[in-house]
């Protein structure tokens, strides 16, 4: 258990967080789109650089030293500040800060914002928080891309989703695994 909780506007970023992202999205010095409708990716599932500049299928390798600078960079400039600024002085122990920036890297700032977690870390409900990863288990599209891709309807618009906990699927079982373990090490914590 650990209680030790500091403001998240003060909290260190721990070497853990980058090192978490290297084993998870692995390493490519050549551009891929790692699946199908997503973004293309380099060195260690970056779509951008640190610059800004998007990831494209026409860029050239990268070396792993050149994907960790990129990758440690990206979550601490880009991700762990915006989990900084959107809990300003609210208290987050290490661990949790470290599952939100993870989450922010793979789903963006805006997912992070909206999601339920600010609103039960600002509340205090660190039970809740833990629990709000746990919803993440749907890859989408605009179309149905195959068998167990069921519509829904978001902004009056009709999209597509397939449930990536669905035991024994091919499609994003990865998703899933990454949610209940950022939800695991986040439980753990309490």
């Amino acid at each position: 258990m650990n209680k030790k909780r500091v403001a998240a506007a003060i909290i260190a970023f721990p070497a853990t967080i980058v090192t978490g992202w290297i084993v998870h999205e692995g390493f490519t010095p050549e551009p891929i789109i790692p699946v199908k409708g997503d973004r293309p990716t380099i060195g260690h599932g970056m779509t951008y650089y640190p610059d800004g500049t998007p990831v494209t299928m026409s860029d050239p390798p990268i070396t792993r030293k050149q994907a960790r600078d990129y990758a440690e960079e990206f979550l601490e400039n880009t991700y762990g500040k915006c989990v900084r600024d959107s809990l300003g002085n609210t208290l987050i122990s290490p661990v949790e800060f470290e599952v939100a920036v993870n989450f922010a890297g793979q789903y963006g700032c805006a997912a992070w914002r909206s999601g339920k977690f600010v609103q039960a870390l600002k509340v205090g409900n660190y039970l809740q928080y833990c629990q709000a990863f746990l919803g993440y288990k749907y890859m989408t599209s605009d179309k149905k891309l195959g068998a167990g891709w069921e519509p829904y309807v978001t902004n009056g618009k009709t999209r597509y989703r397939y449930d990536c906990s669905t035991p024994g699927n091919k499609v994003c079982s990865g998703v899933w695994k990454r949610s209940k373990e950022r939800y695991d090490m986040c439980i753990a914590d309490q």
